[in-house]
């Protein structure tokens, strides 16, 4: 409890503590902890039933507006919900996509129609999002996207392909920026449709990471239809859409991340002080400096949050993709650190099960440290390289002048 809190807010935090207390027990109970970045395969389905659970309850999109199935939730009390949440070891969530990207964006730019078609399944956690963005030669220069789609009576046909597209198997819908303008370039003829996942014209084909799991996947669009009212905004408009949805990333959803962050952290300082490495002065500064940047981050989301509570974060939302992304992958190097020498080693052979049989073979036996280090090296290219995100910072939010035209094209 922070000792500024108001008596509302006091009180919200209470009802939040004791609904995870009493539910995450029972059939629930073994949930904790569940999932994670490098750990997005691990009961999947448990998971979905618990993000069912709490829609049930009430406890899905607390930041929404009530109109829309939210509980209207102030900033302050969306960020007790998540510290209450990761307090209480809450599994990683599988409807984050939808729920603070998707539905955001929806409810700034949406149709009614579109908000009362898309928005109360995210809220029930019956349908699950995934975002089409990157390309192979649109990965952080977004704006290269070559996918097109074309209105052909009363629907649109996409063709292309995306990649790098987070949780695309589970997905039940996809929000893809497409070129819609024959001719067009760069930022101009983008449009932002709404594409089910489950047709012919879809094709999914996970990517195997350094981790052995595949969050990631390529997604081929061949003649994939979608109805001619699933755009959101209009013909063109889609960089704008686009880049209001990031936003949503860079900010409000962060908070839902940091919940799997914060949790992570505490592991790493309570495997310090087991094995004794909390005794390195170094190792224990860096643990201190890790701390400190996870409660800049927290701040750094609130602020966000506040600043844009009657629409679509602008630009500084960069600032927060850069913290986070740099700041978890300096995690998971701290963690090796601390495990020494024998995070070099697997805990069991490549194709052995959990117990060291042949029985459920994964490509590797990785520990949660060794997955939490592989897994982030990805963390600062993702969602825009953290060079793209320093050049957004200074451009659009510093005011300084722009990076030489010659200096980009040989960049890339």
């Amino acid at each position: 409890m922070k000792q500024n809190e108001s008596p509302a807010d006091r009180a919200f935090r209470a009802e939040v503590r004791d609904w995870l207390q009493s539910n995450l027990s029972g059939e629930f109970a073994h949930a904790r902890g569940l999932g994670g970045p490098g750990r997005e395969h691990e009961a999947f389905e448990e998971r979905l039933a618990w993000e069912r659970h709490m829609a049930a309850a009430g406890w899905t999109c607390v930041g929404w507006p009530r109109e829309y199935g939210g509980r209207g939730a102030t900033v302050e009390q969306q960020v007790i919900f998540h510290e209450e949440y990761a307090l209480a070891d809450g599994p990683a969530r599988v409807n984050h996509i939808g729920e603070n990207l998707l539905g955001p964006t929806i409810i700034a730019f949406g149709t009614d129609e579109q908000r009362a078609r898309f928005l109360p399944p995210i809220v029930a956690a019956r349908e699950l999002w995934c975002q089409g963005y990157s390309e192979p030669n649109a990965g952080s220069d977004l704006a290269n996207v070559q996918t097109r789609a074309a209105l052909a009576g009363d629907h649109w046909l996409v063709d292309g392909q995306k990649v790098w597209t987070s949780l695309a198997l589970e997905a039940d819908w996809c929000f893809v920026v497409c070129r819609t303008e024959p001719g067009s370039s760069r930022h101009k003829g983008l449009s932002y449709l709404l594409v089910p996942m489950r047709q012919d014209g879809v094709d999914i084909r996970p990517i195997v990471q350094l981790t052995g799991t595949s969050e990631f996947n390529e997604v081929f669009f061949d003649g994939a239809r979608t109805d001619a009212r699933n755009i959101v905004g209009a013909p063109g408009e889609g960089w704008k859409i686009a880049m209001a949805t990031l936003g949503f990333e860079r900010g409000v959803a962060t908070l839902g991340q940091q919940v799997g962050f914060r949790r992570e952290f505490e592991g790493v300082a309570d495997l310090a002080r087991r094995t004794g490495a909390i005794d390195d002065p170094l190792l224990r500064d860096r643990l201190t400096r890790s701390y400190m940047g996870l409660e800049i981050m927290r701040l750094n989301a609130v602020r966000t949050m506040a600043g844009v509570a009657s629409g679509a974060p602008g630009p500084e939302s960069s600032i927060s993709k850069l913290v986070w992304g740099t700041w978890h992958r300096e995690l998971g190097e701290l963690a090796m650190d601390v495990l020494g020498a024998a995070g070099l080693v697997a805990d069991g052979a490549p194709g052995a099960g959990p117990d060291g049989g042949t029985a459920q073979p994964r490509p590797y036996d990785l520990n949660d440290w060794q997955r939490l280090f592989l897994f982030s090296r990805s963390d600062t290219i993702y969602a825009g390289s953290n060079e793209i995100q320093r050049n957004i910072i200074a451009e659009r939010v510093l005011g300084l002048p722009r990076e030489p035209a010659a200096d980009r094209k040989a960049r890339g």
